[in-house]
């Protein structure tokens, strides 16, 4: 599976940005899709996590009420709206395919893509 992830950008704080994830080269069938990001100077964190059919969504505390994930199966596509951003968003944002039934560690994951970064002004 190749993954690539789209739209990220400079937002100011309370803004919104929806990122995008598109996989290609296997079928999207099965797989649990992740966001983590990486902050400047920090590890790579667990940002959220959707099941296959949708049916369960998991986050990160701190995005809890602000971000959004979704996916589009049809699309091979998932989704992370995020809405009040805040500074402490900013981050390099990944987005990740695993077929297993661990969502919140890296090492979970098969497929990783590129990258987006996110950056919000204060």
């Amino acid at each position: 599976v190749q993954l690539q992830a789209s739209g990220g950008g400079l937002v100011q704080a309370g803004g919104s940005l929806r990122l995008s994830c598109a996989a290609s080269g296997r079928t999207f069938s099965g797989y649990v899709m992740g966001w983590f990001r990486r902050p400047p100077g920090k590890e790579r964190e667990f940002v959220a996590a959707i099941s296959w059919s949708s049916g369960s969504t998991y986050y990160k505390d701190s995005v809890k009420g602000r971000f959004t994930i979704s996916r589009d199966n049809a699309k091979n596509t998932v989704y992370l709206q995020m809405n009040s951003l805040e500074p402490e968003d900013t981050a390099v944002y990944y987005c990740a395919a695993t077929y297993g039934s661990i969502y919140s560690r890296e090492y979970a994951y098969d497929f990783w893509g590129q990258g987006t970064q996110v950056t919000v002004s204060s």
